[in-house]
């Protein structure tokens, strides 16, 4: 995930956020599919300043936040003490240390306060009182138990009992855990198409694909290494013009790698 969303992004995610297709925000906006198709994509750069203008006003944003000029759409110029931040953290957040994106995607996430509200009763030891008087209860039962039956070890209702005592940092590490591993598997579920994401790839399976396509190549040995050696560099090997093939063939024959000397006829000197 990227520190800070792209023009091509932001675009994107508000008009997602509207559901909207680029037929209906083309309506809306007088502005052409095809054009802000070419916003949204990756390679586009270029955006009109008449676009801009359309676009945050139909938005409600502003036009710095289109430009990457801030993040924020529609706050500006919130005094810090509004935000409760002591200078540590203010220093910390400008520092570009941390990915403050991602930081501000968990604070919006809708668990996320239920996480704040675990780990606050956790950390100030809100619930240790009523926690210590549920496990004396429960062990005042289990002595009175005794007493009266003198139970085995192993009897069941007793190993229940046991098993009822809370321990309350185990009870609360869990808590936490369980919020905190929901939150991080929706954002990652929402990036999963993100660009900059890593992609699904086996290195090892791409290799073996590589090898048996060499394999199945029809031509001399040292054009089947070629070959191999192409598909590791992303090259379409048939796709070469004779004089690509013949400056390729060239370059190759001063790999030390080659079995046997690179022949001038190939390919394309049939």
């Amino acid at each position: 995930m990227n520190v800070k969303l792209t023009i091509s992004e932001k675009l994107k995610d508000m008009r997602v956020e509207r559901r909207l297709t680029l037929e209906e925000l083309a309506k809306e906006t007088g502005i052409s599919r095809s054009t802000l198709g070419n916003y949204e994509s990756n390679e586009y750069k270029d955006i009109t300043h008449y676009s801009i203008i359309i676009l945050a006003k139909y938005f409600g944003v502003s036009a710095d936040y289109i430009l990457g000029l801030t993040e924020n759409r529609k706050e500006k110029n919130t005094p810090v003490e509004e935000l409760h931040l002591d200078d540590d953290t203010i220093r910390l957040l400008k520092s570009g240390n941390i990915n403050n994106r991602l930081l501000c995607e968990m604070v919006k996430h809708p668990d996320f306060q239920k996480f704040l509200a675990d780990a606050e009763i956790y950390i100030d030891n809100i619930a240790s009182m009523q926690i210590n008087n549920l496990n004396a209860y429960v062990d005042a039962a289990r002595q009175s138990i005794i007493e009266k039956y003198h139970p085995s070890e192993n009897d069941p209702h007793m190993r229940l009992l046991e098993a009822a005592q809370i321990s309350e940092d185990e009870y609360f590490k869990n808590r936490i855990h369980v919020d905190i591993d929901g939150i991080m598997a929706d954002l990652k579920e929402a990036h999963i198409s993100d660009t900059s994401s890593a992609q699904d790839i086996n290195p090892l399976q791409e290799v073996k694909d590589s090898i048996k396509e060499a394999v199945d190549f029809e031509g001399s040995y040292q054009q089947k290494q070629i070959a191999f050696l192409c598909s590791q560099l992303g090259i379409n090997y048939k796709s070469l013009t004779p004089e690509e093939f013949k400056v390729l063939m060239k370059a190759f024959s001063k790999s030390k790698k080659l079995k046997a000397p690179v022949r001038k006829r190939g390919r394309h000197n049939n």
